[in-house]
């Protein structure tokens, strides 16, 4: 099983003008040791306007930074938003790839909707419709990131000409590619699709056994289908807060307060409290805070605090979530003091995560073997992509479609050739109409 980490890169209040850039110093600093220890990820989520929560808005420029800081730990995005008003999926593939490349081909390609009021409503993203939006554009993701050129695409939310979108990846045809699940439909719809599944465990191993059994079950039956230009077929689990101290007394020592801080935040963003927030104006911190010291914020503390332990009480919890049969396991990063995180990183690399490292290397070769014939079938069943139109070609200067610009005047004073003023590119490529 791997073993890898999450940042959500919180900053709480009170702030100061260096917060966020201590912060992004601290979690690249911690990344850096993390690839020395051996973990086999780091995810970074992506979000937006979530105050204190998380201020990771830009996770392709974080991880690339930790590319030139790392040599072996891959480097995940968990998960860049599908939706075409938050990530144009061409402008997505531009920087995955581009982030593929110098990170020598480890990237990890999460994807999914988002959910909250906050992100949705600031991109003005119709909640009813973002996993139809999720389709469309892993369809042109995909198919910018493999094909040369991408034949185009002619969607209800994704309408796109057909381009050669440069530079391509270096894991080919793209990286692996996973999809963000908070239900159970959705893991339904990872296995049946080909495609790697972030799922959660925060119930702990036992309840999460089901999940993997009926992931599993799907991704290897005949009816699977890949929806992307190949199979991922991974499960992984957020499985909890991990510190690791030298006893179990001292973890929760060093956790304090923390226990309830990140699902309070969940709550705050995701309505599960009830609350509403002002931008700029609500103090998270501040309501936490005070929630602890009046014991209303739900949780249990016991299952929050399984992975905050000693070397051995930690080992034991993971290999239960081993016996399991789970892929990966997520272990995420605590708003404890950075001096702490980093010795828990290091004891835990020391002590822990060298046993779950061997054995897995062991499961990755044999788990290729088995599913090689399963994949190879599959890929035949997908239907085939798009073909550009070999008479399609694209030229001359932008102008507005409604053809109202003064196009012969705006060519004049740029001093080109005139051009067809009737021309307005609309054309998708693939499909050409009599008027191109």
């Amino acid at each position: 099983m791997r073993v890898s980490l999450f940042f959500e890169i919180p900053v709480p209040r009170p702030w100061d003008e260096h917060s966020e850039q201590r912060a992004f110093a601290n979690y690249l600093d911690a990344l850096e040791l993390a690839d020395k220890s051996g973990f086999h990820t780091a995810w970074t989520t992506e979000h937006h306007f979530l105050e204190e929560y998380s201020h990771a808005s830009a996770p392709e420029i974080f991880l690339a930074a930790a590319s030139q800081r790392t040599e072996r730990i891959r480097l995940g995005h968990g998960i860049v938003h599908l939706p075409p008003a938050i990530n144009h999926p061409a402008r997505t593939a531009e920087r995955v790839a581009t982030l593929d490349l110098i990170s020598n081909g480890r990237v990890e390609l999460g994807t999914g909707e988002s959910s909250s009021v906050g992100e949705l409503g600031g991109f003005m993203v119709d909640p009813g419709k973002k996993r139809e939006q999720w389709f469309e554009a892993l369809e042109v993701l995909t198919g910018c990131l493999a094909d040369t050129p991408f034949a185009g695409f002619d969607g209800e939310y994704v309408t796109m000409p057909a381009r050669n979108v440069v530079p391509k990846p270096l894991q080919q045809p793209h990286p692996p590619v996973w999809v963000s699940a908070t239900r159970r439909s959705t893991v339904d719809l990872a296995a049946r699709s080909g495609i790697g599944c972030l799922s959660f465990a925060v119930m702990g191993p036992d309840a999460f056994r089901e999940v993997v059994e009926e992931y599993y079950e799907k991704i290897t039956d005949d009816s699977m289908v890949p929806l992307t230009r190949s199979v991922n077929p991974n499960l992984l689990a957020l499985c909890g807060t991990m510190i690791c101290a030298s006893t179990d007394e001292e973890g929760d020592r060093l956790l304090g307060h923390n226990a309830r801080r990140f699902n309070y935040g969940v709550g705050h963003y995701y309505g599960m409290w009830g609350s509403m927030h002002r931008p700029g104006v609500t103090n998270l911190n501040d309501l936490y805070t005070q929630g602890m010291a009046d014991d209303t914020i739900p949780g249990d503390s016991v299952k929050e605090r399984a992975m905050i332990g000693s070397p051995e009480k930690l080992r034991q919890h993971l290999r239960a979530f081993e016996d399991t049969g789970v892929d990966e396991v997520l272990l995420l990063l605590p708003e404890i003091e950075h001096e702490h995180i980093m010795e828990s990183l290091e004891l835990f690399g020391r002590t822990v995560l060298p046993e779950f490292v061997e054995r897995d290397e062991i499961k990755q070769k044999e788990k290729a073997e088995r599913f090689a014939p399963i994949i190879d079938a599959a890929m035949k069943r997908r239907p085939p992509s798009r073909v550009v139109d070999p008479t399609y070609e694209f030229g001359g200067i932008a102008t507005s479609w409604d053809l109202q610009t003064p196009i012969q005047e705006i060519v004049e004073a740029v001093g080109q050739r005139s051009v067809d003023p009737k021309y307005a590119e609309r054309g998708i490529g693939y499909v050409p109409t009599q008027d191109d």
